[in-house]
């Protein structure tokens, strides 16, 4: 009996953790043929914008979408006549999209830097070490047994893929930890009073976004002075 009530609790939250898991993969995975035209899009308004330039407008680009979509679902699930239910699933389906739009920042500014995302390992080291933020890259670089700064360059880009999947088991725990802790709190934000929960889900989606465009500045450095062969 006492086993029994134990292992549904665990269950449960094993089971939550894998949904978070899987969201991010599959945010990787649909966002990971679309990182050229991304950068495309980033260097279309000046033809010859340096790598410089272009990161600057995919950290800007980043920022401004992440933040328009939680301030949107934080008004429409806060609306009057919205219920807990609707405002939830509109949140729970924001996630993905959040998800997505992290990994493409991620991977672009790995395609600019020119570091090799070709091997879905590297994908998702560049992806949750990003938005797990200083932790990430600090897990990373523990697990490797490498120091140095810059880490998605002297890291992800030259250790064997066996030595990732160990780095993403350990990457994979804690973002199940942080980025659920996170969600929920921005989720029962977002079911605050019509007005707050946009501004709720708009801060908290920009504070999101400013902790890894941060992270991104320190796991690649500073950004190459020509263009490595994306095309």
């Amino acid at each position: 009996m006492a086993t029994d009530a134990l292992d549904g609790p665990v269950s449960e939250e094993a089971g939550r953790g894998q949904r978070v898991l899987d969201l991010l993969n599959k945010a990787i995975d649909i966002q990971s043929p679309l990182v050229r035209k991304n950068i495309a899009r980033a260097r279309q308004r000046n033809p010859e914008a340096t790598p410089a330039d272009v990161i600057h407008n995919l950290e800007r680009m980043y920022v401004s979408a992440l933040a328009g979509t939680g301030a949107a679902v934080g008004a429409t699930a806060a609306a009057p006549g919205v219920g807990t239910g609707v405002a939830l699933a509109l949140s729970a389906g924001e996630a993905l999209s959040s998800l997505e739009l992290s990994a493409l920042f991620a991977l672009s500014l790995a395609e600019v830097h020119g570091v090799p995302i070709d091997e879905l390992e590297r994908r998702r080291t560049i992806v949750m070490g990003i938005m797990l933020g200083g932790g990430g890259s600090a897990t990373i670089a523990k697990v490797a047994e490498r120091t140095g700064q810059h880490w998605a360059r002297q890291i992800v880009a030259k250790v064997p893929v066996a030595t990732l999947r160990q780095i993403n088991g350990v990457l994979g725990r804690n973002f199940v930890v942080k980025y659920g802790t996170k969600q929920g709190i921005i989720v029962l934000g977002r079911v605050a009073p019509f007005g707050i929960g946009a501004v709720i889900g708009g801060a908290a989606n920009a504070a999101l976004a400013a902790l890894a465009v941060k992270a991104g500045r320190h796991a690649f450095g500073p950004p190459p002075t020509s263009w490595p062969d994306i095309a």
